[in-house]
């Protein structure tokens, strides 16, 4: 009877443990080795949860894939042990890769992790079967994944002959939670396994109807008091870095990170370089008169990136999330200091850095973005707060750019989100500014009178098991600016609506879809008066009319297309033009050594920008990735990317030609060493033309060549060593480098 009630007892808690995730407190002193193995003691007393489900290809089915996770808490770090079992492990795609491009093309689990416990927004961390880790943050607003910032982890596998295991070990010093009165902390796990049908799991109950893919995070019962135990506790980390540079100076600089207790988060920078940063990708720029934006890389920036509200322009003008806050609008930081409070209903942080200039400051028109080079210092500011009362959200914020006498761009805003139904998002943000600082013919800051301008984004999601629709309005006054920010194109009002109809699964004889959309696209985009400018109101620049789709496939193949049904305005008084095109793409990963290759086509009748006219034309972009395994048990990663823009004058010749290309290879010596290789070209070409086109000839290419060593371990130990050389139309320039990277403790 005892063994029989032992066995009951064990069963229900078995059972309780399936419903959500349970953590096993450790004693302190109890060591965890992290090597993969899962052979300690306090594995076998670890509840396992088990309970996993389909999320990829389709949805709310069962797994096929046993996979369980555990959950260890120590004094000062949580630890998961993940053990994903396969009747096919021979077929495991495990190559070595670099940091953050741990994709579905590959074998991994990850682990996302709130300790806020609302759901808001979470850190998250992928590990391949190789153990190349791929880390970042994910905002539940804007339903997206941000692999730019980087945690303190550390992370090993054991391929198994049944499959393989994962141990984790996440310091609590990495994660931002209240200091009192928080919400539990909450927990998923996925795995993606990258056979036919490119299946992902997760282990709570999460359908591709929720509003974010962070909607059914669960509970991690069993950790008592350990928030309580840990909320006081300080930690402090110092990155002393040494940069030396063929006939220069060395440059010593260093960052800091303390978190004197749970919710404060204190960082400091100190004449920071960048020279081992991956060079930016090129991207197609002659058939437009608006600027560009750029990915982050930079580590002082991507701390609670979700708090900061960073600025996620797409380059069309159109902004997905806050505009307030572009970190590339800030160039060479000579030093920098941010605080960041996280609180159980409210978040804030404030930052002030001192630019060394070198950078683009942006002035934003109808039709077309100015840029002026910022060759003096700057002291660039921001500050934002945000008070969630659950389902309301509501931020105020402010920023400033100073250039000293008096020459300065200030903004004043405030937004909020409001979750009003289980489907539906409404979202927006208020801002105005105020500039006193101008330029010169030649570039030079200077002050000028005040003027002033206002920014309104309002938005709709919602989101259902039929139904995918948003509908976004945005007005931005003619004197708007906002140099810590990036604003491309102001004095217009803009109304969009994408409506998006899912049909599920089709089948087609022997192809099968395993999701279908027919998507409609609908956008007017209108001027505002602007007498400087010379551009009246409620001229048209734009009309958008796109139906369309998009479906899923074996392989995670996408195929999408839609017909541009749209007309257009390059200039203010100009005509305005009906340019026709079809645009198809297709991405996918067709096999372990091919892990992606991406087509995307738009051809038709197109508006040549500079010269006001259509004419037959295309734009072409092709993506390839490939991984090969090399003797010694290296790995070669290769990608290429080629873009091809053209329009055709009425003669049928080429009016402009717009072409790039970058080659990117990667050898993986180990885990730890690798040798990175980057060469980049690009030509614009455009023929003279006499009127009415009056156009001049344009010849401008560059060639940038880089190739950096690096040796990493996690992000305590980092040496870099370098070369670049740049070929531009101002002139050619080489550098040698290297620079090392030692974090205490």
């Amino acid at each position: 009877m005892k063994s029989l009630a032992l066995g009951l007892a064990l069963l229900g808690q078995a059972a309780a443990a399936s419903a959500h995730p349970q953590a096993l407190r450790l004693d302190p002193q109890t060591a965890i080795r992290i090597d993969g193995r899962l052979d300690e003691p306090a594995w076998q007393q670890a509840l396992p949860h088990e309970d996993f489900f389909q999320f990829l290809p389709e949805d709310k089915q069962p797994a096929r894939w046993r996979t369980s996770v555990q959950v260890l808490a120590s004094e000062d770090a949580l630890i998961f042990a993940i053990r994903a079992w396969d009747p096919a492990p021979e077929l495991i795609r495990a190559p070595l890769s670099r940091r953050d491009q741990v994709r579905r093309d590959q074998d991994f689990v990850s682990v996302v992790l709130d300790p806020v416990g609302q759901r808001r927004s979470a850190q998250f961390v992928r590990i391949s079967a190789a153990g190349v880790l791929a880390d970042g943050l994910f905002t539940a607003e804007d339903d997206v994944e941000d692999f730019a910032p980087d945690f303190d982890l550390q992370a090993a596998v054991q391929r198994l002959p049944d499959g393989y295991s994962v141990e984790l070990r996440w310091p609590l010093a990495a994660l931002r939670f209240p200091h009192a009165e928080g919400a539990p902390w909450r927990m998923m796990v996925t795995r993606s396994i990258p056979r036919e049908d490119s299946v992902l799991l997760v282990s709570a109950p999460l359908s591709k109807d929720d509003l974010s893919f962070i909607a059914e995070l669960q509970e991690i019962g069993g950790l008592g008091d350990l928030v309580e135990q840990v909320r006081e506790r300080a930690f402090l980390n110092v990155r002393p870095e040494l940069t030396l540079r063929r006939g220069a100076r060395p440059s010593l600089g260093a960052e800091f990170k303390w978190r004197p207790r749970a919710d404060w988060v204190i960082d400091a920078t100190l004449n920071p370089d960048f020279s081992q940063v991956e060079l930016d990708a090129p991207q197609l720029a002659g058939n437009t008169r608006f600027a560009l934006s750029l990915p982050e890389k930079r580590p002082f920036f991507l701390e609670s990136t979700d708090v900061v509200g960073q600025s996620q322009p797409d380059g069309s003008g159109e902004n997905r999330s806050l505009a307030a806050f572009y970190s590339r609008a800030i160039t060479d930081p000579d030093w920098g200091l941010r605080a960041t409070w996280r609180g159980p209903a409210a978040e804030a942080t404030l930052l002030s850095l001192r630019d060394a200039g070198g950078g683009q400051i942006l002035r934003a028109g109808a039709y077309a973005t100015a840029s002026h080079a910022q060759d003096g210092r700057s002291q660039a500011s921001f500050a934002r707060g945000r008070m969630h009362l659950q389902p309301f959200s509501i931020g105020l914020l402010s920023s400033l750019r100073d250039y000293g006498e008096g020459r300065r761009n200030a903004l004043l805003g405030s937004d909020f989100s409001w979750r009003a139904t289980d489907t539906d998002l409404l979202r927006g943000h208020l801002l105005a500014s105020s500039t006193t600082a101008g330029f010169d013919d030649q570039g030079q800051v200077l002050r000028t009178p005040a003027e002033t301008g206002q920014n309104l984004w309002l938005s709709w999601r919602r989101h259902s098991e039929d139904w995918s629709n948003t509908a976004h309005y945005e007005q931005i006054s003619p004197r708007f600016a906002n140099d810590n920010g990036f604003v491309s194109q102001s004095g217009f009002r803009r109304a969009t609506l994408q409506l998006i109809r899912r049909l599920g699964a089709q089948q087609w004889g022997s192809v099968q879809a395993h999701e279908l959309e027919a998507q409609l696209k609908l956008a007017q985009t209108q001027t505002l008066a602007d007498a400087a400018l010379g551009v009246p109101g409620g001229e048209v620049i734009a009309r958008q009319l796109q139906p369309g789709f998009w479906l899923a496939a074996a392989r995670n193949t996408g195929f999408w297309g839609h017909l541009g049904l749209d007309q257009q305005r390059s200039r203010t008084g100009g005509r305005l033009h009906a340019p026709r095109t079809l645009n198809l793409g297709i991405e996918a990963n067709p096999a372990p050594w091919l892990t992606l290759v991406s087509a995307e086509l738009e051809w038709g009748r197109r508006l040549d920008v500079e010269a006001d006219r259509l004419g037959r034309g295309a734009n072409l972009l092709l993506e390839a990735k490939t991984r090969w395994a090399l003797p010694w048990q290296a790995w070669l990663e290769l990608e290429q990317q080629l873009g091809q823009g053209f329009v055709r004058d009425g003669l049928g010749r080429r009016g402009f030609s717009d072409r790039n290309a970058q080659t990117l290879a990667v050898l993986h010596l180990s885990a730890r060493d690798s040798l990175r290789a980057i060469l980049q070209r690009t030509h614009y070409g455009r023929r003279a033309e006499a009127a009415p086109a009056a156009l001049a000839a344009a010849d401008e290419r560059t060639r940038v060549i880089s190739l950096v060593f690096q040796h990493r371990v996690g992000l305590s130990r980092i040496l870099s060593l370098g070369a670049t050389h740049s070929q531009q139309p101002e002139g050619r320039s080489s550098e040698l480098f290297a620079k090392a990277v030692l974090a205490y403790p």
